[in-house]
């Protein structure tokens, strides 16, 4: 019997609702095993973040050679990477390590509005990460600044945006609807081939915090145990969804809340 393992290269978020804590509580809620690589620490909570300590590069690279040489990794899901040094430590390293799936959340902002990027860094998470990637999960402010574009404001313009961003590399692109308006939230995954629509309904709620985080790892999870990447997202937004909408049932902090990973047990 082999145990599915998934890897989340990020940064620690001190109040355990986004960043590697939302990343290893999805993969067991999944029923994956989780590591991580620590990009940087945040001081953070529900209402924002106070501080960013990044980690040096060459530790960055140490942690991923660790990891990689005794742990059969199914899939790799990559967040906050905080300064251009890491980001070519993760290249250099998965490149030699050539793992089977990269999920990469283009991480810049946090719920809260903290930036979570460095602005000079964001040239070389698309030259450098987002060719490593079976799909990047942009969400539709950090689609439109991955291209240096405006908001997308339709669903063709959404699409669009998602085959620019499939253009520098990538291969595939979920953009995220849940910045956007109305009833439901519409996510849509774009490839060579097709534009897929997933809605589901939008949830009235405050608390969503690290959600970005959770459906990336999430999908991560699905692929580290086999699933294909339709497969793994649909499986992924459903969950996600799911969270959400149980979000309520906490009561953890005073600013935007986290989900409820582990909604399917208590």
């Amino acid at each position: 019997m082999t145990t599915p393992v998934a890897l989340t290269i990020a940064g620690s978020d001190s109040s355990g609702g986004a960043g590697i804590q939302a990343d290893l509580k999805t993969f067991a809620a999944l029923g994956v095993y989780g590591a991580s690589v620590i990009t940087a620490l945040t001081a953070q909570n529900t209402r924002g973040v106070t501080g960013i300590h990044a980690v040096p590069a060459g530790f960055v690279t140490e942690q991923i050679d660790a990891v990689f040489s005794d742990l059969d990794i199914g899939a790799v899901k990559i967040g906050m990477v905080a300064q251009a040094a890491s980001i070519d430590a993760i290249a250099a390293a998965l490149s030699r390590w050539a793992p089977r799936h990269v999920v990469l959340d283009p991480v810049m902002v946090a719920t809260s509005g903290d930036r979570l990027l460095a602005a000079e860094a964001v040239d070389a998470l698309r030259t450098r990460l987002m060719p490593l990637a079976a799909v990047i999960t942009p969400n539709l402010p950090e689609a439109a600044a991955l291209l240096d574009e405006p908001l997308a404001a339709s669903e063709a313009e959404i699409e669009s945006q998602g085959r620019r961003l499939l253009a520098l590399g990538c291969r595939a692109v979920l953009i995220k609807g849940g910045h956007g308006e109305g009833a439901e939230s519409t996510d849509y995954l774009v490839t060579a081939g097709t534009t897929i629509a997933l809605a589901a309904p939008r949830v009235a709620t405050r608390n969503t915090h690290g959600t970005g985080c959770s459906l990336s790892s999430a999908i991560a999870a699905g692929l580290a145990k086999g699933e294909d990447l339709e497969a793994a997202v649909r499986n992924a937004k459903a969950w996600i969804t799911a969270a959400i909408a149980a979000a309520d049932s906490f009561s953890v902090g005073h600013g935007h809340g986290p989900v409820h990973h582990f909604h399917k047990f208590y």
